[in-house]
């Protein structure tokens, strides 16, 4: 079965830390959020909505024994088979899993957080107690004792957490300062302090870091990047050592990912600047090729090169016989027509007629 991504990504990114105004609120980045309860019903309304726990009294006041599901195993299944109870999960494998230890213990790592997104992002092609409610059946079918209860009882608490954390996501701007990159800056900061103090009284310290640890990691260095490229103190050779000794405090897999992406935008730039400052398409392709491109990138960036060559060849003839028809002392709408002549003998080619076109009126 093939893998489609499902849940959103786990950490910010920097151009997403930037997005912060949505008409007057705030929208912060900073956590994939489901919006899973409707406004009338909290988590715990929600949870309890889809099943009553054993030994709870019905409506007559007799006790109601809920059937105990049998233990399959230690893990829940890697998919929900052929026929998912949302359409969107049709032909995905589950995100994440929940899993027992060898003692019966609930593993609490990210893969738990995943799990819970995964099928709280449906929450609109179904009801947020039908979302939740299959959370409750895959933990009390494939895990033993205490594990599920471990598991339910963390999903109360991220319910909870993703309510609260709403108000901070919705955090009012002030509209006379809301493009000022310092107070931007400050605002977000300020939301992820909320956040991550909200995340502190929601859940113990083994869930919290393992839910948010990595995301939190990244989006501190994010801000501090943000905050040290607003530096006028600083040159650009005191800023970049000043990221990099940000980027070696990071976790060693956030690392690794941050080194590899600064290696593969040094790579891109530097093969950016070898097609503008190349003579000819041949001699772009011939710098590329030394940079490490592989021949069909190359040959195609030359054939492009040359293309574009050839089209403003064409469109300097173009202009030319046009700037001649203008001395010729056509009218308006003889002028009209017959530019519309000429840029169809100059390029046979729609799109680059519409270049063409753009093209003259960038020079007019």
């Amino acid at each position: 079965m093939t893998n489609k991504p499902i849940a959103l990504r786990r950490w910010v990114l920097p151009g997403a830390l930037l997005a912060v105004v949505a008409g007057s609120g705030l929208w912060w980045a900073l956590t994939p959020q489901a919006n899973m309860v409707t406004a009338n019903t909290t988590p715990q309304q929600a949870t309890e909505k889809t099943a009553q726990p054993s030994g709870s009294a019905s409506h007559d006041g007799a006790p109601v024994d809920a059937p105990t599901p049998s233990v399959t195993g230690t893990r829940t299944p890697e998919s929900l088979g052929p026929n998912p109870f949302a359409p969107s999960l049709q032909g995905t494998d589950i995100d994440g899993v929940l899993q027992a230890d060898d003692n019966g213990q609930l593993v609490v790592n990210l893969e738990v957080r995943d799990f819970f997104d995964y099928f709280l992002s449906t929450v609109g092609e179904v009801s947020p107690e039908t979302a939740i409610g299959q959370i409750q059946q895959m933990a009390r079918q494939h895990l033993p004792e205490p594990a599920a209860q471990q598991a339910l009882a963390l999903l109360d608490q991220y319910l909870a957490y993703k309510q609260a954390s709403l108000e901070v996501m919705q955090t009012e701007l002030d509209p006379a300062r809301q493009h000022e990159p310092a107070y931007q800056l400050s605002a977000l900061g300020n939301a992820l302090a909320q956040l991550k103090g909200l995340r502190q009284q929601t859940f113990a310290p083994d869930a919290h870091q393992a839910f948010f640890g990595m995301e939190e990691a990244y989006s501190e260095y994010t801000l501090a990047t943000l905050a040290i490229q607003q530096r006028a103190d600083l040159t650009d050779q005191g800023k970049q050592a000043l990221v990099e000794w940000h980027r070696n405090q990071l976790p060693d897999t956030l690392k690794s990912t941050e080194q590899r992406l600064e290696a593969s935008a040094q790579q891109h730039q530097e093969r950016v600047l070898a097609v503008e400052s190349a003579t000819s398409p041949e001699a772009a392709g011939q710098r590329l090729t030394e940079l490490g491109l592989d021949r069909q990138s190359v040959d195609g960036v030359v054939s492009y090169l040359q293309q574009q060559e050839a089209f403003q060849a064409r469109f300097e003839s173009f202009r030319k016989d046009l700037q001649s028809s203008v001395a010729g002392g056509l009218v308006d709408a003889e002028q009209q027509q017959h530019q519309e002549q000429l840029l169809q003998q100059h390029f046979q080619d729609e799109q680059e007629q519409t270049w063409a076109r753009l093209k003259l009126l960038d020079q007019s």
